[in-house]
């Protein structure tokens, strides 16, 4: 899978445009030799310090969310529950904390390091949820601020980008802003997350 990988400038603007945009690209990851890559369905946009709900609200920089603050294009992975990893790709620009979170993926290759890294559950579990991507993929915070353009993980270039009907709701799994509509999904997409 010999793609193009997203250039920052593609990053460089605001959060929910990039959020949008994404949709049907491909994420790819080379974690332990491993390939495995799959389609991004679902994206959240947290659109910087004025969204309570964003990591970066009032600007408030933590060793927890240095990337976060980094380039446009960078990866911001974080630990939530204390289980669980998530992905982001950091937007606009440097020192402005805001990025799209993936949510899910339609899996297209490696599906068996996936199936084994998820504990062999059936496809449709795979990546359909922030978490679960992460897993599937290998995505620990030994990423966390790396580029998305090189190294083992990547955001390249669908092959086809043909015109999708995308649906915005209100973003999902957060207490604050949650009604905020941020949250952009493929419709009909079976692999989104639930």
């Amino acid at each position: 899978m010999r793609r193009a990988a997203l250039p920052p400038a593609f990053y460089a603007r605001p959060t929910p445009e990039v959020a949008r945009r994404l949709l049907g690209h491909i994420l790819l990851s080379d974690v332990n030799g491993r390939r495995v890559a799959g389609r991004i369905v679902e994206t959240e946009a947290y659109v910087g310090p004025d969204d309570p709900a964003c990591h970066g609200y009032r600007a408030r920089r933590t060793r927890r969310n240095a990337s976060l603050f980094g380039p446009p294009g960078t990866a911001y992975v974080y630990f939530t529950y204390g289980m669980h990893w998530c992905l982001n790709a950091v937007t606009e620009a440097p020192d402005f904390p805001a990025a799209v979170l993936i949510r899910a993926l339609e899996p297209m290759a490696g599906l068996a390091t996936m199936r084994r890294r998820r504990g062999g559950l059936a496809d449709g579990e795979l990546c359909s949820g922030p978490a679960k991507l992460c897993a599937a993929l290998g995505v620990t915070g030994r990423l966390d601020g790396v580029s998305l353009q090189r190294g083992v993980l990547r955001i390249v270039r669908s092959p086809s980008r043909q015109r999708r009907d995308i649906i915005v709701t209100p973003r999902i799994g957060i207490s604050r802003a949650a009604d905020w509509p941020l949250r952009f999904l493929i419709k009909g997409s079976p692999w989104v997350s639930r």
